[in-house]
């Protein structure tokens, strides 16, 4: 018998890039974040591997499958991302442990195949880029590495030609190291005192061996430009700690002609508050322009209120300056009694340093003056490290100035909202928004997050605000969609809801925040594009009602619940109208039984009571970019929204509502940096039936996520859906992501961002 020769089957050529990046090390943890270039045939699945230099494992990971065997480490692909075409990219990530030293692995494979690796292209970041230094005085900007460098990196700063006044005072010459990489250095610029009335500038040069330098432009704050003279006092509203002291400084606006006796008077009011040291100060021709400090004092008292009492600043010939000193009482205020809706007839928390970001935005003194949420997305954050104008304030620091702008508010009440951020194994479906803690450390969740949280909370110097607490974003309804066999299913999320890691840490957080007499708690109930079919709508009412009766917590100890929280879905889609069955089988709307917000957050508010909430709960809703207006700009940029201003006429059911809907996004699934977004409804209180208010609790500006992998040591990951070239994946139907271009980080300043969503604002700025 003749012998056949088979040939054999073809296989994939497999070639490949792989770039590892670590995201944190405290010194026996980190994190580190993997992204995987397809630059061979395609695959339909992929099988990575490593080995380890030295002692690390303890993987606990997102976006595959992982195991390990002595140093030898597998990550296998899930059923969304292991289809990669040639040129084709996927990320994954891990926490993991390690003893001695933590040297990054080099030797990857792809199916047995060794990759090619890559290092993060090193650079400068360095912000602000615009600086302005008082004349007399210093600013300062902060400089950093974009990825860890492979040894000692030295950065010199430079003056060009222009205003010679200006220079650098210190930081000249800062070195970053392979573990200070990503920590900001300052520099400082100083400017000399001079008698011209002009603005000099001049640039600086920050630059490094091999890198492309950045330029800093630093203008002079000319102080000779008027001949008035006045007192320029840092702050007019002081909160003095009972039994403690606050300070505020007084300088003179020019150079006198001789001596100035500046004196700090208490007026009438209440009398424990007085002047420590301070009360008379004397400026020379010489030091006119130092600030000198002014301490006031609170003496302990037994009441319960928080006094205030004025500070006259006043000098002979010069306008006076009042300055409202408020003591943030420690004898347990009463708050008040308990409201049903904690936004009526109240003033709510303007973050300042939010306000100050918009400030310096082109334009955003529209919107300055909003309030904002503000988010506490890991343990570091509760403390902060800075004051209202500089650094980062922690918990503490926007409670006391929440009292503050409380005492300036008149008899109205204040509320201030702060978001609850950091539960374990954080956003399962996301990678942008990953956090610290890895899907085991709950108990670190418990005592080092959320339990020094409720104590700063329960302060008596805070009894009297109201507090508003948005309960981990994103976490619940991803135990519902995300989780057993559906395609959008991730192996993180099925980890989350078989340890009950988000159950019992939100009914954790319930229970210990809502043990603070004057704390109300809303749970994230994500948006319709996410919640509103029918397989998801009621078992996600029943997986909150469960996470509150978890961890030794009830349901009475949920005030209520939000959604849209971060998202662009509309508020209402008047051209669309109701949504009918016809128009349940389109495209957009794909089954889907709502089709703006306002009407899933009515209805999911029914759906809740069902489930075993009160009948008094309360809904917000966050508007704070989701206005989809028509831009303001011409010509209209092709990134930016066209709002319909009639329904279509079209008799086709898809047609009809492509042109008619208010939502500008590709998909209801694409969540990040959204390409034509605009700011929305303006915060306010009981704008709807069931709706407690419409908030900003994402800060316009801050980003959703970076565009491509940005190394940081904030635990967040790089996720393809803020990839504005990503195609997608089941989760958005296989859409492009629909994102904006060069995104930083999660929570850091979008300026791109920004100016798109007052640009896109419905109503319209003015």
């Amino acid at each position: 018998m003749g012998l056949v020769a088979v040939a054999a089957p073809a296989q994939a050529a497999v070639s490949c890039q792989v770039t590892y990046t670590k995201a944190w090390d405290n010194g026996s943890g980190f994190g580190a974040n993997i992204n995987i270039t397809n630059t061979g045939d395609p695959l339909t699945s992929w099988s990575l591997t490593w080995t380890w230099p030295g002692n690390q494992g303890g993987i606990q990971g997102w976006s595959a499958n992982y195991s390990q065997s002595g140093q030898n480490v597998t990550a296998t692909s899930l059923s969304y991302n292991g289809s990669l075409a040639t040129g084709a990219s996927t990320g994954i990530g891990f926490n993991g442990s390690y003893s001695g030293t933590n040297t990054n692995p080099s030797n990857f494979a792809i199916n047995g195949v060794s990759c090619g690796g890559t290092t993060p292209t090193v650079s400068l970041v360095v912000s602000p880029t615009s600086v302005s230094v008082p004349e007399g005085g210093t600013a300062t900007y902060a400089v950093r590495l974009s990825a860890q460098p492979t040894g000692n990196v030295t950065v010199a700063t430079t003056a060009g030609s222009g205003d010679t006044n200006l220079t650098v005072s210190s930081g000249a010459s800062l070195t970053f190291t392979t573990s200070n990489w990503n920590t900001n250095q300052n520099v400082t610029l100083a400017a000399a005192e001079d008698s011209d009335t002009t603005n000099g500038t001049r640039p600086f040069t920050v630059a490094a061996s091999g890198l492309s330098s950045v330029t800093v432009n630093a203008t002079e704050a000319d102080n000779d430009s008027t001949t008035t003279q006045s007192l320029v006092v840092s702050s007019t509203s002081v909160s003095v700690p009972e039994g403690g002291t606050a300070t505020y400084t007084v300088r003179l606006a020019a150079q006198p002609s001789g001596n100035v006796t500046v004196t700090n008077t208490a007026g009438s009011g209440d009398t424990n508050i007085t002047v420590s040291s301070g009360g008379s100060l004397t400026f020379t021709t010489g030091n006119w322009s130092t600030p000198q400090t002014v301490t006031l004092a609170a003496a302990e008292d037994s009441d319960t209120t928080a006094g205030t009492r004025p500070i006259t600043v006043a000098s002979s010939g010069l306008t006076s300056v009042t300055v409202t000193a408020t003591e943030a009482d420690n004898d347990g205020g009463t708050g008040g009694p308990r409201a049903d809706n904690p936004y009526s007839g109240a003033g709510v928390y303007v973050n300042p340093q939010w306000r100050a970001a918009a400030l310096a935005e082109p334009g955003g003194s529209r919107i300055a003056n909003q309030p904002t949420g503000v988010w506490f997305d890991r343990i570091s954050a509760l403390t902060g490290n800075g004051s209202p104008t500089t650094g980062s304030m922690g918990l503490a620091d926007h409670l006391d100035q929440a009292v503050i702008q409380d005492a300036a508010n008149g008899s109205a009440p204040m509320v201030i909202q702060i978001v609850v951020y950091n539960l374990p194994g954080r956003d399962c479906a996301a990678l942008a928004s990953n956090g610290e803690l890895g899907p085991t450390e709950l108990p670190r969740y418990k005592s080092e997050y959320i339990d020094p949280m409720a104590a700063i909370l329960a302060r008596p110097a805070y009894a009297n605000l109201r507090i508003v607490a948005i309960i981990e974003i994103d976490s619940l309804p991803n135990l519902v969609t995300n989780v057993g066999g559906r395609a959008t299913a991730t192996a993180m999320c099925d980890t989350m809801l078989a340890n009950r890691g988000y159950v019992e840490g939100v009914g954790y957080a319930l229970a210990k925040l809502g043990a603070v007499p004057n704390v109300y708690n809303y749970i994230d109930a994500a948006h319709h594009g996410w919640v509103g079919w029918d397989d998801n709508f009621g078992a996600t009412a029943n997986m909150m009602f469960s996470a509150a009766t978890a961890s030794g917590s009830t349901a009475a100890n949920v005030h209520g619940f939000i959604t849209n929280t971060a998202n662009t879905s509309a508020l209402t889609e008047p051209y669309v109208g109701t949504v009918t069955e016809q128009l349940r089988q389109t495209t957009w709307i794909d089954w889907n039984r709502y089709n703006d917000e306002l009407t899933f957050a009515q209805a999911f508010r029914s759906r809740l009571i069902q489930s075993g909430f009160s009948s008094s709960i309360g809904m917000l809703i966050d508007t704070s970019r989701n206005g989809w207006g028509n831009c303001v700009q011409t010509p209209c940029q092709p990134t930016q929204a066209t709002r319909p201003t009639a329904a279509s006429t079209s008799t086709d059911p898809n047609t009809f509502v492509n042109q008619s809907r208010i939502d500008r996004r590709i998909h209801k699934g694409n969540w990040c940096n959204q390409a034509g977004a605009g700011l929305g409804e303006r915060p306010r209180a009981a704008p709807a039936t069931g709706i407690d208010a419409y908030v900003w609790i994402k800060p316009p500006g801050e980003s959703d996520g970076s565009s491509s992998l940005i190394p940081n040591d904030e635990g967040k990951g790089f996720d393809r859906m803020c990839d504005p070239t990503y195609t997608g994946n089941a989760r958005n139907g296989n859409s492009m992501s629909g994102a904006l271009p060069n995104a930083p980080v999660s929570g850091h300043w979008f300026s791109a961002q920004f100016q798109q969503l007052m640009a896109n604002a419905y109503p319209p700025l003015s």
